[in-house]
Formats: structure tokens, sequence, C-alpha cells
């Protein structure tokens, strides 16, 4: 009787999802009605909700969403951006490339998808729509890029990760860094493929006076991404730590150096900046008693005995990572990871499948996921900011899709390209 009512919930909070209800309200519902069809006690999910945020380690979140904003306000992703095209723009798709690049640049100080694409694309987009690209191609190289806002450190997923499965955060942000690496060239090679072919885009003459130029106009960029890298690389401080010292760093380099912060926009950045860790702090609460819940459901289990039957390591590993994209189809990456990741990773290590590099292979396909239909966050992200329709993005970003599910299996064939960074 109580396999009736949950799915009878469970189809009905899908319903709910299909009309557009917000995933976080979707997933309560889910949880409280199951709670109450198998007696799980209502004061005990009380109590979950408030310890899965009660871990220090969290409190790098709404900093890393905070320095994205920060970065943007300042202007130093603009100097960043102005560097990329500096250093590519003699390319055919030069402005494209520069883009991506300047993705996995802005990546490498706020550690979030969507605000590197929201950021990049407001820059960028305008650019390269009076560069001759077709509007629809810009846009998916927008949303592609941003892919590398959760892989390239620091990231606030692969904090989420480490929270979740016990994990050092140092070590997975240095394990995703050649692999996000590879994503931006995968991604930049398909760009410039494109692009040749279609003649996009205006040729600009190499520089290297301007490259330089720029580049020392970027320096507030590099300094911010040398001290995340090197604070936590040297362990000179925790991740938190660093969230919060290059927080006070992009404060301090907006308001006094730059001078593109003032003091009467602070309070409407940090506003901001709430608003996103207000909606991501509650969905990471309540998916961790969700992924109680289905223990108690005995869903992993359940997963674990169907996957082992594969036998083999390949196949094992492939079917977990096949798991994660589907999901990552339709959830954002938070729910995806807390409910997947406690189940998929026992399963992986089973089979000697190193943690790290398993966190790494796994939330590659997480950020895969942003550009997947029928979810795809990025697309979406796109669409509101360039007035694009949504299914027409999806067909102009199915080349970077390809692209980076070779890059994902490349690194999933050679563990030393998440590794090879820890053995120093």
């Amino acid at each position: 009787m109580d396999g009736f009512w949950i799915t009878l919930i469970s189809l009905g909070v899908t319903a709910l999802f299909i009309l557009g209800i917000p995933i976080f309200l979707v997933i309560s519902l889910w949880v409280i009605g199951v709670s109450v069809v198998i007696d799980f006690t209502l004061a005990n999910v009380g109590v979950t909700l408030y310890e899965g945020l009660n871990f220090y380690g969290l409190l790098a979140l709404p900093l890393f969403i905070l320095t994205g904003d920060l970065i943007n306000a300042a202007g130093i992703a603009k100097r960043l951006s102005d560097f990329a095209y500096s250093c590519l723009g003699w390319m055919h798709g030069g402005l494209g490339m520069a883009s991506l690049g300047a993705c996995g640049l802005f990546a490498a100080i706020s550690g979030s998808n969507s605000a590197t694409t929201a950021t990049i694309g407001s820059i960028m987009h305008p650019e390269m729509k009076k560069g001759n690209y077709e509007e629809k191609f810009a846009a998916a190289t927008i949303a592609a890029g941003g892919t590398v806002g959760i892989i390239i450190p620091p990231s606030i997923i692969f904090i989420v990760y480490g929270f979740m499965m016990n994990l050092p955060i140092g070590d997975l942000f240095m394990a995703g860094l050649i692999p996000g690496i590879l994503m931006v060239i995968a991604m930049q090679i398909v760009c410039y493929t494109i692009c040749r072919k279609n003649k996009w885009g205006v040729l600009t003459r190499f520089q290297a006076k301007k490259a330089v130029r720029m580049g020392l106009r970027a320096w507030l960029g590099f300094l911010a991404i040398g001290i995340v890298l090197w604070g936590i690389y040297s362990g000179a401080f925790s991740p938190t730590e660093a969230a919060g010292i290059t927080t006070g760093f992009c404060l301090l380099a907006g308001v006094l150096v730059t001078r593109e912060i003032s003091l009467k926009a602070l309070p409407n950045i940090m506003m901001r900046s709430g608003q996103i860790t207000g909606m991501l702090a509650p969905l990471i609460a309540v998916s961790v008693v969700m992924q109680q819940v289905l223990s108690l459901l005995g869903a992993k289990e359940f997963i674990t005995e169907v996957i082992s039957m594969l036998g083999g390591y390949y196949p094992v590993l492939f079917a977990c990572l096949a798991l994660v994209l589907l999901a990552g189809t339709v959830l954002e990456s938070l729910p995806n990871t807390i409910i997947l990741a406690p189940i998929l990773a026992p399963i992986a290590m089973s089979i000697g499948v190193d943690p790290i590099h398993f966190a790494v292979l796994f939330l590659i396909g997480d950020a895969i996921g942003f550009i997947t239909p029928p979810y795809g966050l990025n697309l979406y992200v796109a669409s509101s900011m360039t007035g694009i329709p949504y299914l027409k993005l999806v067909r102009s970003t199915l080349p970077y899709l390809y692209a980076l599910m070779a890059t994902w299996m490349l690194v999933a064939f050679f563990p030393s390209l998440s590794l090879w960074m820890l053995s120093f």
C-alpha cells in the first residue's frame, strides 16, 4: 500500500515540475508526502534541514557567489574579456574563442556556472553580434562556456560534493583544474572550426603590445585567481578562508582601484548575491532530507544491485556516469549531486575508482547537464539574457555538447588528467 501512495506522490510532483513549479517546492512536497506515508517523523525532517546546512565549509558558498557579483561590478570581468580578445582576435572565431577563454578566467574566481554565463554573456554577446556572428551561435557559445564555472576551481559544487562525501575540498579544486582547461580548449576548437567554415567574425591584427597592455590592465583578475589557487594549493588557507579573502580583495579592488563600485551600490550587489544564496541554501537542506528518505526506501541498495550486475570496471563506471547525465537533463546540479553522489560514489570506489577522480567525472557530467534539454540552466540564462527562444539555442549548442562529451570520456579513460595536480 505504501508503494501505491509513494508512486502517486512521485507522479504528482513530477507533474508539478513539468508545469514549472520551482524544484525546491517539488522536492519539499515529495519529502513531506513520502515521510508521512512511511511514518518518518516530521520533527526529524526539521532537525535534518538544520543540520544539512550546519557545516563550516558551506560558508564559502555565499562568499564565492558574492565574489562573482563583485568581479562584474568592479569591471574586472570586462578587463579579462578584453585581454582574451586581444590574444585571440586574429583567428577565425577569435571573439567567440575569447568569450570561452573569458568564461574560464571568470570561473577561476567566481565558482558558479550561471554567474559565468550571465556575466560574460552580458559583456561578450553584444560584441559578437557586432562582429558578424550568428546571434544563436553567439548565445550558445556563452551558454556552453558557462559549464566550466563549476569545474575550474574554485567551485561551489565541489564544495558541496566535498561536504557530502567527506573529501578534501582543496584536493577537489586542484583535480578540476586540468579537466576544466581541457573543456575550454575543446570548445574553442569547435568555435574556430564552425566560424572558419561560416566566415563569422571580423579578424583583427595581433599586436603583442596591445596584448601585453590588456594583460597588465587585467592584473586584478589574475591576482585574484592567483590568490585563490596559491592559497588553497599551498595550504595557506582553507577554501572557506580563500572565499572570504577573495571577496574582500575584489571589494577593495572595486572600491579603491577601479573605482567602479560605489558605496551606494554595495547594498544592491549584496542583495543580489543574497537572493541567489537564498535559493540555493534551502535546496541543499531539503535535498539532504530527500537523500535520507531515499536511503530509508532502499534506493541506494537497489541502484547498487542493478549497476553491480553489469560487472567490470568500465561497464559499471559508465553506467554511473550515464545515470549522472540522465539526471542532469532534468535536475539542477545541486540536487543531482546531493541525491546521487552518496549512492554512486561508493559503487565507483568498490570497483577501484579513485574517489577524487570520480568526483571530477561526476561533476563534469553535472556541468554538461547545464546545456542539455529539457532543463539546461545555462540555456535558460542565455535565452533570458538575449531574448532568443530556448529551443532555438539547443541546436546551436550541440557541437559544444559533443566536444564536452568527448572531453568527459578522455578524463574517464585517463585518470591522471584529474589526479596529476595532486602528485606534487
